[in-house]
């Protein structure tokens, strides 16, 4: 029923900027629309949530100020800002969607994309 496919990453310098967008192919109602990230050797971990009912945006401390998330219902897609890059930003970065609201437990995410790369050089 849902399909999440990202695109953007890369490799960027520490400092630098770059923008990841998750293009999602949906048949059904989507509410939360969220961006989670997996360094080697560590646990997944939530990074920014879009809910479309009532447009509220949520984001993990150490990201917040830096990054921006954004949701163009329109197109069904996705996007993560990040500003201020650093070494520690590193990971596969994974688009996830819900039906419910907002969650930062990866278990309570029903959709999942492949990942995009991220790579911070310092």
């Amino acid at each position: 029923q849902v399909q999440l496919v990202e695109s953007g990453g890369g490799l960027v310098q520490a400092g630098g900027s770059l923008r990841v967008s998750c293009a999602a192919n949906v048949r059904t109602f989507i509410n939360t629309m969220a961006w989670f990230r997996q360094a080697p050797g560590k646990e997944r971990e939530f990074v920014a949530a879009h809910s479309r009912i009532g447009g509220s945006k949520t984001y993990a401390d150490s990201v917040k100020d830096r990054f921006t998330i954004s949701r163009d219902n329109a197109k069904n897609t996705l996007y993560l800002q990040m500003n201020s890059l650093n070494p520690e930003d590193t990971a596969v970065y994974y688009c996830a969607a819900r039906h419910s609201g907002t969650s930062y437990s990866p278990q309570n995410y029903d959709y999942w994309g492949q990942g995009t790369q991220v790579t911070v050089s310092s």
